[in-house]
């Protein structure tokens, strides 16, 4: 017998990009659309966009085959519109505009009980744990949802879990007045030029091969770019901070060299925030890189749940963080293939996929 509308809906209607065997691609399907629980809320998705975990998911490389256990709805960045609440939801309600932190927190571990919840030793990661948002409809619990101001366009509320990442890499110590060199030009290494030089950093240098990426690096107010295959990074940083070095180091590629080069023009007694990930081990010479150097090392996990969209939202919402250079390429969901190749080829900043 059916039960709802809402049931019958699921089975013919939502649509979602669905990685259902361990091998790489993912496909569309038609799926059930999700029943909440009590303290969750269904919301309809308008639009998501699309992160370097997702192509690791599509691509099936080392890191998803350890990681993911399809199948698997995938996606974790999106914005869109509550349709259905929980008996138990309190803050929210139908016709909200909201995005989500991607990150579900216990709430009873050591770290959630003592403010550092981004750190759950039991957290539960949306499209990787658990269905994810490139889907018509997600079902999630009103804890992880962020209330989003209309003045913020869908496109840019879609993509506030990734830019959290740069908020927090950049913000958790002192910018203002600093020289900062950022490594690895991807849409998070973009996203932090523009926080920085929104939060008052002196000058901001942008270190990465890709040509592409470095025009959209000055479009976010880099006062200079490197090509690390046509300069020597470290010998022309050096040279134009007298030898000193820079305040602060923000690694976002994940690269080994980058990170050893970040380490070379580190000043002492700076600040290095490690957000990209390597794919192999690292070596450091701790002496000669941290401990004499003085050097303050921050790794950034995700973002300060809920410290950190606090920022964000006060960037947004002034006007003093413009993100919309970042933002190269809209396409419609169901050219989700497309999009995954151009995001492969690095010819792009974030692609955002509507609904």
């Amino acid at each position: 017998m059916v039960k709802s509308w809402l049931y019958v809906k699921a089975r013919a209607e939502m649509k979602a990009i669905f990685k259902e065997r361990e091998k790489p691609g993912a496909e569309l399907r038609e799926v059930d659309i999700p029943i909440i629980g009590d303290q969750e809320v269904l919301i309809k998705v308008q639009a998501v966009s699309m992160c370097g975990t997702d192509l690791h998911i599509y691509e099936w490389d080392n890191w998803a085959q350890r990681r993911i256990k399809p199948p698997l709805i995938f996606g974790h960045e999106f914005a869109g519109e509550i349709v259905k609440v929980g008996s138990k939801v309190t803050t929210l309600k139908i016709g909200d505009f909201v995005s989500a932190e991607s990150h579900i927190v216990c709430g009873k571990c050591f770290q959630c009980r003592t403010g550092s919840s981004h750190l759950c030793q039991k957290v539960t990661i949306i499209g990787l744990d658990r269905d994810g948002c490139f889907a018509e409809y997600i079902s999630l619990p009103e804890s992880c949802i962020w209330k989003t101001s209309r003045k913020i366009p869908l496109e840019v509320a879609s993509f506030q879990e990734a830019l959290g990442n740069a908020v927090y890499a950049t913000l958790v110590a002192e910018i203002v007045a600093k020289s900062v060199a950022v490594f690895g030009c991807g849409a998070h290494g973009l996203f932090t030029i523009g926080i920085a030089k929104a939060a008052g950093a002196k000058i901001v240098l942008a270190i990465d091969p890709n040509r592409y990426r470095l025009s959209l690096a000055r479009k976010m107010g880099a006062d200079m770019v490197f090509d690390p295959r046509e300069v020597n990074v470290v010998k022309e940083i050096l040279r134009l901070t007298f030898e000193a070095g820079v305040d602060v180091v923000i690694e976002m590629s994940g690269n080994p060299k980058a990170i050893k080069d970040g380490f070379n023009v580190l000043k002492k007694g700076g600040r290095f925030s490690v957000f990209g990930i390597p794919t192999v081990d690292t070596s450091l010479n701790f002496a000669e890189d941290i401990i004499f150097k003085g050097a303050t090392v921050l790794g950034i996990s995700g973002r300060r749940i809920f410290d950190t969209w606090y920022k964000m939202e006060g960037l947004l919402e002034s006007g003093a963080l413009n993100i919309k250079p970042v933002i190269t390429h809209r396409m419609q969901f169901t050219e989700f293939n497309a999009a995954f190749e151009l995001l492969k080829s690095g010819k792009c900043g974030k692609i955002v996929l509507f609904l």
